[in-house]
């Protein structure tokens, strides 16, 4: 008997991998569609029906590059922390509430914040590893961004926690309005943390030539790529699970995956500066406020 479990959990992991990936794939072809309307151009549309062997053909060329090892680099680490990025994400998606696991009821918040803190060590040396000045910089500017907007996230995830368990319960009503802007800033740190635009300073071509990932080719930069997408996704179905219902989540799950297309497309690029202005002055004293505001109260 157990086996069977064992052998069903294993099967059930594979699946959801395999699901994940192939929608990363697929996301990376609407995202350049959308993109290309956006900027009144045309997008992929040679490779079969409306180009969808791009994603594919995109792969195939990636893994079949030459897997070039910077001289003075840690190879070890320079080939194994692509992977380990990789699973950080994946691991996440077992909160996801199709896979009727525990966590998603239990623990799962916990187990989404100490999993995305694991993040920050993972760029952090994937940057160190490659022995490249501007890797280095990328890493350095990358952990700067995801700390700051990690501790406001974590934040918000505690505030809204405590709204539903108190004020719901004590009230009964949902204060709507209030809801909204802690959304709202939500969102920015879900851009924020997932290094996406207009907040992409760990790959800022102009200055850091692709930032902590510079030395990376073939199949660890695909690697390095799938978990920034999959992070984004579970990103977008983490806020979908906190404020809406549980019953449509997967509808507003595609509006936050579109959400973070949409901001690359439209707004420009923050400076590093601001950013950062944005997550201590702004964000932060404004959740803590509320917070200690509701938990006095």
């Amino acid at each position: 008997m157990l086996s069977f479990f064992f052998a069903e959990s294993m099967f059930n992991l594979v699946l959801n991998i395999i699901i994940i990936l192939i929608g990363v794939a697929f996301f990376t072809l609407m995202e350049r569609k959308i993109l290309s309307l956006i900027q009144l151009r045309v997008g992929p549309n040679k490779p079969s029906y409306m180009g969808l062997l791009v994603p594919f053909a995109d792969a195939l060329k990636l893994i079949t590059k030459e897997n070039n090892i910077p001289q003075g680099s840690n190879k070890l680490l320079y080939l194994l922390l692509p992977l380990f990025t990789l699973m950080i994400p994946l691991n996440m998606w077992v909160l996801n509430p199709s896979n009727m696991s525990s966590l998603t009821t239990k623990s799962g918040l916990l187990f989404f914040l100490c999993l995305s803190s694991l993040g920050v060590y993972a760029i952090m040396f994937l940057g160190w590893s490659s022995n490249s000045k501007y890797s280095l910089m990328g890493a350095i500017r990358s952990v700067a961004q995801t700390i700051s907007y990690e501790v406001t996230m974590a934040i918000i995830i505690i505030h809204h926690v405590i709204i539903n368990m108190y004020m719901l319960k004590n009230l009964g009503v949902t204060p709507t309005n209030f809801f909204i802007i802690i959304m709202v800033m939500m969102m920015i740190s879900m851009l924020a943390e997932s290094n996406r635009a207009p907040f992409d300073f760990a790959e800022g071509e102009s200055e850091l030539v692709s930032g902590f990932n510079t030395e990376f080719s073939s199949i660890p930069f695909v690697l390095i790529f799938l978990a920034e997408y999959t992070m984004m996704f579970f990103m977008s179905l983490l806020c979908s699970l906190l404020f809406f219902s549980t019953h449509l989540y997967m509808f507003f799950f595609l509006l936050m995956v579109f959400f973070f297309i949409w901001a690359r497309g439209t707004l420009p690029r923050f400076r590093y500066d601001q950013l950062m202005m944005m997550a201590w002055k702004s964000l932060l004293p404004l959740v803590l406020g509320s917070l200690l505001l509701i938990t006095s109260t």
